[in-house]
């Protein structure tokens, strides 16, 4: 029991759990103590909490990827579901960044304290954004090797920068890819054919693919990060 116990909680350490547990926890109790002291809120606010909701999607998804091929470590093709889903799902991560158009002064709160409630939840987003990648990047390396799952981390952050575009100015969510998916295409499509018409499009996707890909480099920079190594001691050595 204690062995399976451990075991889980390396397994949750690995996937950086705790600390994303801690962020979100925050960022609720900032939103809670807003609506608690300040009624409106509830309304003007309530969408970092659904974007929230939706961040852990992708996040969840990655965690089942890992535990699938920790189970099955040669049957690559049971990560395909879990990986369309997280990767259907993932701009919904970082897209909580775009939440600051919603910052403005308010006469019953003070600013300082809407800009850390923003900054917890585009936080907590960023942060599963980075770790759900750097899961899937690992899974996609141990099967296809290093060079293709860095490729892979470049066509998901070109296609979350995409997302993250559709999302937040033309208001398409990640199950239209379902039941919507001509539109989509066709509007995206649109844009590629006449892109002096569309610079706003192609500047916020090239930035924010830009600012994405700084975060990850530097999150899993952070990761392999070792603690110095102590100092060698030297016999002394006893005169004759």
């Amino acid at each position: 029991m204690i062995d399976s116990l451990l075991r889980f909680n390396r397994f949750f350490e690995r996937q950086s759990l705790y600390p994303i547990l801690l962020s979100s926890v925050l960022a609720l109790s900032m939103y809670v103590v807003r609506v608690v002291y300040y009624e409106s809120a509830w309304v003007i606010y309530a969408n970092l909490v659904w974007n929230l909701v939706l961040a852990w999607v992708p996040y969840l998804f990655s965690l089942l990827a890992a535990a699938l091929h920790t189970l099955f470590p040669r049957r690559g093709w049971l990560l395909v579901f879990p990986g369309l889903i997280w990767l259907a799902f993932f701009p919904n991560a970082p897209y909580i960044l775009t939440d600051f158009l919603h910052l403005t002064v308010r006469a019953d709160v003070p600013i300082w304290y809407d800009n850390l409630l923003l900054v917890s939840f585009s936080w907590t987003g960023i942060f599963l954004a980075m770790a759900s990648l750097r899961t899937m990047q690992s899974l996609v390396k141990a099967h296809l090797g290093g060079l293709v799952s860095w490729f892979f981390v470049a066509i998901t952050l070109g296609l979350t920068g995409l997302g993250i575009y559709l999302g937040r100015f033309e208001r398409w969510n990640s199950w239209d890819l379902v039941f919507h998916h001509e539109k989509i295409l066709a509007d995206i499509a649109r844009r590629f054919a006449d892109p002096l018409d569309n610079l706003h499009f192609f500047g916020f996707t090239l930035f924010f693919i830009a600012f994405l890909a700084v975060c990850y480099l530097m999150f899993i920079s952070v990761g392999r990060t070792e603690e110095p190594a102590a100092p060698r001691t030297h016999p002394i050595r006893r005169k004759v």
